[in-house]
């Protein structure tokens, strides 16, 4: 068990691939394990580290079948509904609010706005 060859950042050899350069090639890694790391050295923190993959060995990208396009409707569907009022906010609910925003801030009354 070897370790892995390590590059300095940008100084990678052609024939390798991070997983966002794997898939705008339209690959996916496949399965495959980490074939190298890049490093990019910081000054008061350790380096940031990207893995490489082998761009031979990765495979294609699984086409979205209608299932599961279906299924990503739907859940995208169920993070637009607030769940206080249980209405469509027509927008994807904040995960810090956890409620549309008319629940999150209701609209004094107006005997409370004339005091």
């Amino acid at each position: 068990m070897g370790a892995l060859p390590v590059f300095r950042w940008r100084l990678a050899p052609d024939g390798y691939a991070t997983r966002r350069q794997l898939r705008a090639l339209g690959l996916r890694p496949g399965g495959q394990d980490v074939a190298a790391q890049l490093e990019r050295p910081r000054r008061r923190r350790g380096p940031l580290v990207a893995y490489l993959y082998r761009v031979d060995l990765a495979k294609p990208v699984r086409p979205m079948t209608p299932g599961r396009w279906a299924a990503l409707a739907k859940a995208n569907a169920a993070r637009r509904i607030c769940p206080t009022c249980r209405t469509d906010a027509g927008y994807v609910i904040p995960p810090t609010l956890g409620m549309c925003t008319p629940c999150a801030f209701p609209e004094p009354s107006p005997e409370l706005r004339s005091a």
